[in-house]
């Protein structure tokens, strides 16, 4: 059989083919708009020219130090300049970038230091307490270089900090893409909902594509001034901080996300869009008066994580902020669905539009598939608004996969799909909502939480004889630990006494808010019936 012409003489080469990488929009947004501020930290303002030349700076001292390709760089720090500039300048010398989370405890931060072999490690002093702690308990040995902002404090743990450190690097750092837009650009990992935390693999090609797909689906016009509200150390803040260089947007760098800093930073930098969890929602439409700013302009808001609640929309839309509601996990780079909006929805109520809104909706321009179906033949449920299913994922923004775990990986992807183990149904207008998560994971705040973590702390208690825990609605966090409590015979110890026991054994946001004493339902196997439980948990009194 004769080849087609359409294969014969036509092949791929440098002038027609180049991989797909994030890092060629930051040298774009450099040549065309090179005096636009790319970069704003309190009283200090990087243009994309300079900001560029950082980056570089960084991938040549990188480089000078060994660092290259498949090497692990891991990131500490909060959402400030050298965090955007890690996003760049690591994966720019070859290397993989790996951010890590400021909120948890020195146990899994020296797991994921480990597991990663992490060579270099950039800390901000703000979190040095945790970082000496879990260096202490790891065994890799990376370079340390801190980040040091003097008004943060914090302990110096490294030999340099990261100021000096670019300094000795060439603004004129040859800027490469990877030859294989396959080769891996970061690496996040979960939360540790089943044991230890899994290493989610994210490839140059998909964090490109999920980074146009943002400007798609919000849509990001031109020029955004853009809030860092969002922790970027959540699936890469969603790759947005390569979704800003594509628009030539502002990054508006922000330390601590309370109503009262959002509120000024809006106001006085004119911040046009800003991401985040049901939380910082709720801590806007919250706000006591004097945290709050006048502002007179409208502000675009996405969200994800715990499904928002009606109210908290309507209340937000209320307030100036347009709200788009986004739907993902770790293992596609972030969100990779949207309720995308219909103007005929704009005739509904102000309740009917947020019932609305609170879907999870459809797949994001640039992912190929999305569907809910049975999870053992994956058969699509019928489009009733009712059949539960598995919520499935497919395309060019679901990772490689997970780092060092082959079964895990190929469970994952059994039957190509993602299975990503939520729960929810198909709309008859092609839209889903979750119902529920296979694996009683708990959302709080943007966060998520393993009941068998939490339960695992309460069993150490000497007066504990049975724990189970599940999520509670909590309108503050859209969701909070709930715990069941069985007590030994002739034991003693109060709500408050279990709740402080946990604070002082786990990362404080896993920690129950309520606890409930008294006999757990079981099977007749013995198992714990935990749909019954949490359905005592939604009957409990409001949180104060």
């Amino acid at each position: 059989m004769s080849a087609s012409p359409y294969e014969t003489d036509l092949d791929r080469c440098a002038a027609n083919y180049v991989p797909l990488s994030p890092l060629s929009f930051l040298p774009r947004a450099a040549a065309v708009y090179p005096d636009r501020i790319a970069v704003v930290h309190g009283a200090m303002r990087i243009t994309y020219r300079e900001l560029f030349a950082r980056c570089r700076r960084l991938a040549s001292a990188l480089a000078a130090r060994g660092i290259g390709l498949g090497d692990t760089v891991s990131v500490m720090a909060a959402n400030i300049p050298a965090m955007i500039e890690a996003h760049y300048g690591v994966p720019a010398s070859g290397a993989v970038l790996n951010t890590l989370n400021v909120r948890l405890d020195a146990a899994a931060i020296a797991f994921a230091l480990d597991h990663a072999e992490a060579k270099v490690l950039l800390t901000d002093r703000a979190f040095s307490a945790t970082v000496k702690a879990a260096l202490g308990q790891a065994k890799a040995r990376p370079l340390v270089i801190d980040i040091d902002e003097p008004e943060v404090g914090g302990e110096f743990l490294g030999t340099t900090d990261y100021e000096r450190f670019i300094a000795g690097g060439d603004p004129d750092h040859p800027w490469t893409l990877p030859d294989d837009e396959w080769r891996a650009i970061s690496l996040n990992y979960t939360s540790g909902t089943t044991g230890n935390p899994k290493g989610v693999v994210y490839h140059h090609r998909g964090a490109y594509l999920n980074a146009v797909a943002n400007v798609l689906s919000w849509p990001l016009p031109p020029h955004p001034i853009y809030l860092w509200t969002l922790p970027m150390f959540h699936c890469n803040g969603w790759c947005f901080p390569w979704s800003l260089s594509l628009v030539a947007g502002t990054h508006v760098c922000l330390r601590r996300v309370e109503a009262r800093t959002i509120f000024r930073a809006i106001a006085d930098h004119r911040i046009t869009h800003f991401c985040g969890a049901p939380i910082v929602l709720g801590a806007i439409v919250n706000a006591r008066p004097e945290e709050r700013v006048p502002f007179d302009h409208q502000v675009s808001v996405m969200t994800a994580a715990a499904p928002p609640p009606p109210s908290v929309l309507k209340a937000m839309e209320q307030q100036g902020f347009r709200v788009t509601h986004v739907y993902g996990l770790t293992e596609t780079y972030g969100p990779d669905a949207v309720c995308a909006w219909k103007s005929a929805w704009d005739g509904e109520s102000a309740d009917e539009q947020a019932r609305l809104k609170a879907r999870q909706g459809v797949a994001y321009p640039l992912q190929e598939g999305l569907m809910v179906a049975d999870p053992h033949t994956l058969q699509p449920v019928p489009p009733d608004g009712q059949t539960l299913g598995e919520v499935f994922h497919r395309g060019n923004v679901v990772m490689k996969g997970y780092l060092k775990n082959p079964q895990a990986t190929t469970e994952a992807f059994a039957g190509g799909w993602f299975h990503s183990g939520d729960l929810g149904v198909m709309h008859t207008d092609g839209y889903i909502e979750l119902k529920d998560r296979a694996k009683d994971i708990i959302i709080s705040g943007g966060e998520n939480i393993s009941t068998i973590e939490v339960e695992s702390v309460l069993y150490r208690h000497p007066a504990v004889l049975e724990a189970a825990v599940v999520a509670r609605p909590d309108e503050t966090w859209g969701e909070s630990p709930c715990a069941f409590v069985t007590l030994k015979d002739g034991a003693s110890v109060t709500a408050s006494e279990l709740i402080v026991f946990c604070r002082d054994n786990m990362a404080h946001f896993k920690t129950p808010k309520t606890v409930v004493f008294g006999p757990l339902p079981k099977t007749s196997t013995g198992k714990v019936q935990k749909f019954v439980l949490r359905d005592q948990a939604r009957e409990l009194p409001r949180h104060d």
